[in-house]
């Protein structure tokens, strides 16, 4: 037969006071005697007991809990930010629930469903794709929600994210300087963060007096496999350098390129997105744009927990500080 849990009551039974007292014990209530405290500690060591989460956050109107959406869990680029929100969210004793969304609509959908359902105390989106359905879903609910690297072209979502436009632009301008054909390989244009990655490709280009070409703009869902895919079309289109915005995708371009006996950077020079760990790991190592990985969620989670805990904020749409480091994809 199987033993029931151990409830408040028996914990009040085996102590010999009223449940309103270990309430108070378990909640760290300094209006106890010491005496007291002890003889309810010493009954919840016996019994094993360990209080229902659920059952406090219903009282309190809190469950102390994030849930936390990313496309991939095995991507460094959002593990890197996953890190920075746990991190904090431990600082703020929240407990964080993360959910892979495989970078799929439907399940995204589904996903935040099952935290309001939860009661979650709030939201972390991570993702490059943010759609209409999903965004609307997310505006809709009163449980507070926070962008990490996805930007609402709105503005009525909180979001933390670097200045894409600008970080587009120096990449663009450091290869176009050469008078090097600059090919540009990122995601959707359905997403606000590419659409300005794509205005400061362009603005690069005008620059360096080179004119926009609409077929060495790469877009889509692209994966390692994909990168390498690419390089036989940019060698067609007489490509000599490239700023790709997906890391995964950047090593698979640089190892196609090396597959076909082109030297990286002395014939093709080459520029990653995120500065994830697999820029330093590829060889030769790329120069990529520095986001800060960790700061993005560390600041996401410290921003949703003014808004859980209803604090004065100042700005909702942060911008973080990039940087350009330079390793040995380009001269």
């Amino acid at each position: 037969m199987v033993e029931s849990t151990t409830t408040i009551y028996d914990v009040a039974r085996v102590a010999g006071v009223s449940m309103a007292t270990v309430s108070r014990v378990v909640n760290g209530n300094a209006n106890v005697k010491e005496k007291t405290r002890q003889k309810v500690l010493d009954a919840i060591a016996e019994l094993d007991y360990r209080p229902n989460a659920i059952a406090r956050g219903l009282a309190s109107k809190r469950t102390t809990t994030v849930g936390v959406i990313l496309p991939t869990i095995t991507s460094p680029y959002f593990a890197a930010i996953a890190r920075g929100i746990d991190d904090v969210a431990s600082m703020y004793n929240y407990n964080v629930v993360l959910a892979n969304s495989d970078n799929d609509e439907e399940k995204e959908g589904k996903v935040i469903e099952s935290f309001l359902s939860k009661q979650v105390d709030g939201i972390v989106f991570m993702g490059s794709s943010l759609s209409d359905g999903i965004r609307k879903q997310l505006v809709g609910t009163r449980t507070p929600v926070v962008l990490a690297g996805a930007i609402d072209g709105d503005k009525e979502l909180a979001s933390v994210n670097i200045d894409y436009h600008l970080a587009a632009y120096q990449a663009t301008a450091k290869l176009a300087k050469t008078g090097k054909k600059v090919a540009y390989v990122l995601g959707s244009l359905n997403d606000a963060e590419n659409v300005e990655r794509m205005v400061g490709y362009q603005e690069a280009l005008t620059e360096a007096g080179q004119a926009f070409d609409e077929s060495l703009v790469f877009e889509g869902n692209y994966t390692y496999e994909n990168g390498r895919s690419l390089v036989q079309r940019l060698i067609d289109l007489g490509v000599s350098s490239a700023v790709v915005s997906v890391d995964d995708v950047a090593v698979g371009v640089l190892n196609g390129l090396q597959e076909k006996g082109v030297k990286v950077p002395e014939q093709f020079e080459l520029i990653a997105g995120s500065n994830s760990p697999l820029t330093q790991y590829s060889y030769p190592s790329l120069t990529s744009v520095n986001q800060p990985l960790y700061d993005l969620g560390a600041v996401s989670m410290r921003l949703l927990t003014k808004l859980m805990l209803k604090e004065e904020v100042a700005e909702s749409q942060l911008i973080l500080a990039h940087e350009i480091i330079n390793r040995h994809s380009t001269k």
